[in-house]
Formats: structure tokens, sequence, C-alpha cells
């Protein structure tokens, strides 16, 4: 719902996130990200830790993500939708289910791409910047360089089906974020918060300080 931007890199996004709080007079706050959020939050948070108490990335490490081919295909899939005009909402995700199934076989997935079909005047649209986000998928795979850790605690909250916090990450995580304290949500793939809803929220609670 935001206004689009041709720029996608986390420098940029993290810059967004950052006049947001100013807008919202927001001093310092708990940062939650997830998968491309959650390498925002962690930007924004070794840019600028007097603005983050506390930082939660949900599913996601400061490496290199891959594969980006996958996701390559996904974007060439949601752009190839096409819908005709005044369907109910109903028949428009469902066609554009049907389209995207030979490409996106995960149903959990499908759905999650499905909420970001849109009706405007009368016509269904994808409401994400697919244009930025294919011209920027290598930026957004990757993560920037960063030698000076973030101070405050961090809480690493994985699924335990998926690969994006793996063993191998726990290195870059701890040299980048040292009070940072890694989790894993039991049969959560990575949309972690949709897949197990009340285990992720009790474990976000639970990373919390005491009110």
């Amino acid at each position: 719902s935001s206004p689009h931007s041709p720029l996608m890199s986390y420098e940029a996004m993290s810059l967004d996130v950052q006049h947001l709080l100013t807008r919202l007079g927001i001093s310092k706050c708990i940062l939650l990200g997830h998968s491309m959020g959650g390498k925002t939050a962690m930007v924004l948070a070794l840019q600028r830790p007097d603005l983050v108490e506390r930082l939660i990335s949900v599913d996601i490490s400061p490496v290199v993500t891959t594969p980006v081919s996958e996701f390559s295909a996904y974007i060439s899939a949601m752009k190839s939708v096409k819908l005709p005009d005044g369907l109910s909402r109903s028949a428009a995700r469902q066609l554009a289910d049907d389209q995207l199934r030979p490409v996106v076989q995960l149903p959990q997935l499908r759905q999650f791409l499905l909420t970001n079909l849109v009706e405007v005047e009368g016509r269904y649209v994808w409401r994400v910047n697919l244009e930025a986000i294919s011209h920027h998928l290598a930026d957004i795979m990757n993560f920037p360089v960063f030698h000076k850790p973030y101070p405050g605690p961090a809480l690493f909250l994985g699924g335990s089906n998926s690969p994006y916090i793996s063993p191998k990450d726990y290195p870059e995580i701890q040299r980048l974020f040292p009070k940072a304290d890694v989790q894993y949500i039991e049969g959560a793939g990575h949309i972690v918060h949709q897949d197990k809803f009340e285990e992720f929220i009790t474990a976000v609670l639970n990373f919390l300080p005491p009110p």
C-alpha cells in the first residue's frame, strides 16, 4: 500500500523504516521482520542501534540467501497471471491460484502470494512492485557488509522445516548479533507466523521485556 520506488536495496528499505519511525514519533522500537523484512530490520539495527531496543528476525539470517532461481520463477509466474475484468474476488483468486499452481506447488506459498492480489478499478493487479523485485533480486538475496555489531538483544526465530536459518549461519549471526538467541518452531516452514501462529506469538511474547 506504500508508494513504490524503482530502487530496492536493504539500505533504501532501512531508510524507509527510519523515516516512518520519525513520522510516527517513535524514538526507540522493538523491530520484527520476516524474510526480506527480517534482513531490512537487521540492517536498520546495525546502522542505527540507537533506534532499536530489541530485534526479531523471522526465518532469515544475515547471509546470502539461496536459491535465487526459485524466486525468479515465482515472480515470472505472478507476472504471467491473466485475469479477465469483472470477476468476483473469490473467482479471481481461484483463477490466479490455478495459473500459479504449475510453478508454485506448495499450497501455503500460493495462498501467501495471493494475499497480494487486489482489485483496482474493476481489474485485479498485484499490489507488490514485481518490476523492482525482479530487477533487484540479487540485492534482495544478498546482505550488506557490516563490521560493527548490534549490541542489543536479538531473537532469530526459524521454522524447523525451513533452510533459511542454518547452523552454518551461526558464526555470522554471533559476529553481528552477539546477544542473539536462535530458536526454531517445530513443524513450521518459511512462513512461520502462518504455519504455527500460536507458537510464533508465544515465542515473540517470551522474548519481549516484561511490561
